[in-house]
């Protein structure tokens, strides 16, 4: 009678006024702790391993690609140290290169001038020997022709070693005049 009596007050008041028994309550909890182990003993373990699994996974990723991340920062900098150095050598190979085209440039000029300078005195010596063997040549002819004319003149033939110092000293008298 007790348990009439205590079903009958359970259901006129809180629990019982909403529908609900307490055996039926109790036996739902019971049932509710038995599957909880069930499930906490086969079912939470593999799951929670598997998730603090992926989790590590997650968290192994997350730093590969901070790290990923940060040696293509590395790369970067150092492809661009690469640029810089390359760009620094380009640019001391063309400045060589410039240097060595105006070294080359001013010793062709200086041997062009060189060359010039030794065509002009070969040339100008040349000239001066031909003006020279001129003068003997002319010299040597005016000598005849003088002693053809004096022959003509005087009627008489003066020979060729006196006749040539007749002329050679008029010609000196002729010249410093």
């Amino acid at each position: 009678m007790e348990f009439v009596a205590f079903n009958h007050f359970a259901s006129a008041s809180g629990l019982g006024a909403l529908g609900v028994s307490w055996s039926d309550f109790i036996i739902q909890l019971i049932t509710f702790i038995l599957g909880y182990l069930v499930l906490r003993k086969w079912a939470f373990g593999p799951i929670i391993k598997a998730l603090k699994a992926r989790h590590q996974l997650i968290d192994d990723g997350v730093k590969l690609g901070q790290e990923m991340h940060h040696k293509k920062e590395q790369l970067e900098q150092q492809i661009q140290d690469q640029l810089r150095k390359a760009r620094a050598q380009a640019d001391q190979i063309v400045s060589e290169a410039e240097q060595n085209a105006k070294e080359l440039i001013n010793n062709a000029e200086t041997k062009a001038q060189d060359r010039s300078k030794a065509i002009i005195d070969e040339a100008s010596l040349k000239t001066k020997q031909d003006i020279t063997l001129a003068k003997q040549k002319l010299e040597s002819e005016i000598i005849g022709l003088v002693g053809e004319v004096t022959e003509a003149l005087i009627d008489q033939k003066i020979d060729d070693k006196e006749d040539t110092k007749i002329i050679a000293r008029a010609l000196s008298q002729k010249a410093k005049a």
